[in-house]
């Protein structure tokens, strides 16, 4: 058995209710914190031997467009005051982790800052990390390599990170969600599960 995850319902669109054969779904809340929790929890509770998450995420820059969906290679933990200098973590703390899956999509780095990103010159400071910025990603990937479980990560971008990116969240995030699941089915990742 396999688990597919979302931060909340819509992104998981209609496999929510009806899940790729050999799969489960669930949410794990949104926030870093809350995923790592929640899927440390459904782990220890399914024993899944992969674990999938989907979500919609902002860009930084044009390095992706809008709707562009790509499997997220590599989150990194990060802050507008630790890009700045302004902080620091200790040498020991991880902020990086690979997915050990691959994915059927173009791969990117995405960013997980502990809040949006909501200026313009946010956005440019943190581009130099990653083109994209998501919420939950390091907490699903650190709970699912402490368990020893597969684990990967499809995005779409539904924004560009900034004063407006609230409101296209709200206009975008079901479409770019049905969009996502899309490129997944066509590219035959849920077959043979």
């Amino acid at each position: 058995m396999d688990l597919l995850l979302a931060a909340f319902p819509p992104e998981l669109g209609p496999l929510r209710d009806t899940p790729p054969h050999g799969w489960t779904t669930a949410c794990t809340g949104v926030g870093a914190l809350t995923a790592a929790a929640t899927t440390a929890r459904l782990i220890a509770e399914q024993r899944p031997e992969r674990v999938v998450f989907l979500g919609t995420c902002g860009r930084y820059d044009e390095r992706l467009a809008l709707f562009d969906c790509f499997w997220a290679a590599e989150a990194l933990a990060t802050s507008l005051a630790e890009v700045r200098g302004e902080a620091y973590r200790p040498a020991i703390e991880r902020t990086r982790w690979a997915a050990s899956l691959a994915g059927p999509l173009p791969a990117h780095a995405v960013a997980v800052p502990p809040a949006i990103t909501r200026t313009v010159e946010g956005a440019r400071t943190l581009a130099a990390v990653a083109p994209a910025e998501h919420l939950e990603l390091t907490g699903v990937y650190a709970a699912c390599e402490a368990a020893g479980v597969a684990f990967g990560g499809a995005l779409v971008v539904v924004n560009d990170v900034g004063p407006e990116a609230q409101a296209q969240w709200k206009a975008n995030h079901a479409e770019g969600s049905l969009r996502l699941i899309r490129a997944l089915q066509q590219a035959g990742f849920f077959a043979g599960a």
